[in-house]
């Protein structure tokens, strides 16, 4: 074995020993805001939907209404 095939078979050897001793678990919990369960909720769901309710008429009215040109397609 040469010297550049030994030096990169210990660099890899060193590059997985770093890994695994640097692999520290992860906390996977998320903090939630304490007004998340307040009884208003229901109420701020109700107006978002409302919105996006709105927003997706404005989005329908945009569009072009009657017979698709005929020619090549479906």
């Amino acid at each position: 074995m040469g010297f550049g095939k030994t030096s990169a078979i210990l660099m890899m050897i060193v590059v997985i020993l770093v890994a695994i001793s640097c692999h520290s678990g992860v906390e996977a919990t998320r903090i939630l805001k304490e007004d998340f369960a307040r009884g208003n909720q229901y109420q701020t769901y109700s107006a978002i939907y409302e919105k996006a309710k709105y927003t997706m008429d404005l989005w329908l009215q945009k569009l072009p209404s009657g017979s698709s040109p005929s020619g090549p397609g479906h």
